[in-house]
């Protein structure tokens, strides 16, 4: 399989710096999903589209069991930096987390898969908007399940680029490999007037001030501290000019967590820790927007991918991850099936490492036949054990 993956080493490039110089954000993939549908009806594929809004799934073989491979789409709100042929033609648009690399892997697979005899059938979710959500706080993995992309799934699987480990290695382990996500928002009121008078004033910053110091005790001083977690402030906006004190204040912030314990811990506490604002003569609102739960790989799962790496790349180009609680909505289709993520070895040799989400962010090309390889021999050891 790893023979034939770099015989499509120039279609892969092809389709990946395509999708890399037309970036389309969130759930807006009306180019990238129609060349996906397209190819894949061109392999033979029983293909729907609009699954998830701008989503695409795939399906070829009958009877027997079915793999589902994922591949994230969506490319991020960042005007890129670099200096490449393939630059983003889209300005302040960016594959800056290698989507397009997925896409155009899973499109390998799909080319090669579509030529083997299967004993079963492999189902390809081409997924939109996993950066982000949309108006109702769903993501693309979200919208795609609830449209029954995942019915009927025995396993799933799916990798991601990872621009610190070298082409040619991967990284696997079962547990917890990235943790559950979900993004809050508050408005401190107080009461406003001139900045020469606080006293007669409820001052909201006064207020945030306290909250600041109750939410950074939440994890240091009210969870278990085996159970890994995150409260964060990312934006804090209130006032208009120097010398008048605000009537409110607005909050945005996330929080990560590795357990469903932990996580309704975090909210009990969040709403302790706003609560000295009505104990200081304010008010508030705070609203919790659920996003993803921790995503968990399957032993089993991550078992067959760990052996397929070894007996392709060899023993020792395979590791485990470095767990991390950045979040990643591929936890929402393993609510359906067993599955597991990988991480694929794509840095630069003899470059600097600009990581996931960084302006200058690239990937090494050596590394899509091998990820291409993983995809496909993986999903055919699945149907033929």
């Amino acid at each position: 399989m790893l023979k034939q993956s770099h015989a499509i080493s120039e279609e892969l490039i092809e389709w990946r710096r395509d999708f890399h110089m037309h970036p389309e954000v969130g759930f807006e993939l009306h180019r990238t999903s129609k060349i996906v549908a397209e190819e894949l009806e061109k392999m033979g594929y029983r293909v729907r589209r609009n699954v998830g809004k701008t989503g695409v799934v795939a399906e070829i073989g009958e009877g027997g069991k079915v793999i589902a491979i994922r591949a994230d789409m969506d490319a991020l709100p960042i005007l890129e930096m670099n200096d490449t042929e393939y630059v983003s033609q889209n300005k302040g648009a960016m594959h800056a987390c290698g989507h397009d690399s997925h896409t155009a892997m899973a499109l390998g697979a799909a080319l090669l898969l579509s030529k083997e005899k299967l004993p079963g059938r492999v189902r390809f979710l081409f997924q939109p908007c996993e950066e982000t959500v949309d108006e109702e706080g769903k993501s693309g993995a979200q919208r795609m399940s609830e449209e029954g992309a995942m019915e009927g799934v025995d396993w799933v699987i799916a990798q991601h680029v990872d621009p610190a480990t070298p082409v040619g290695a991967i990284r696997i382990n079962a547990g917890m490999i990235y943790g559950g996500v979900d993004s809050w928002s508050a408005v401190i009121r107080g009461k406003g007037g001139h900045g020469a008078y606080p006293d007669k004033t409820i001052d909201p910053f006064f207020l945030l001030a306290h909250v600041i110091i109750a939410l950074n005790g939440i994890v240091s001083r009210k969870l278990n501290p085996f159970d890994p977690a995150v409260v964060s402030i990312g934006s804090v906006n209130g006032g208009f000019a120097e010398n008048v004190i605000p009537e409110e204040v607005r909050v945005t912030g996330t929080l990560r967590f590795t357990s469903e314990e932990t996580h309704q811990q975090i909210h009990t506490e969040m709403k302790r820790a706003f609560e000295v604002v009505k104990a200081l003569g304010g008010t508030y609102e705070l609203n919790f927007q659920i996003g993803g739960p921790p995503m968990l790989n399957d032993q089993f799962v991550s078992e067959m991918i760990e052996t397929t790496g070894k007996d392709l790349l060899g023993e020792n180009n395979v590791g485990e991850i470095e767990k991390s609680l950045g979040a990643e909505d591929f936890g929402e289709f393993m609510k359906h099936a067993p599955g597991a993520m990988f991480n694929l070895g794509t840095q630069k040799k003899g470059h600097e490492a600009y990581l996931l989400h960084h302006p200058k962010f690239d990937i090494d090309e050596r590394a899509l036949p091998i990820g291409t390889a993983m995809l496909a021999e993986t999903a055919k050891r699945f149907l033929n054990q």
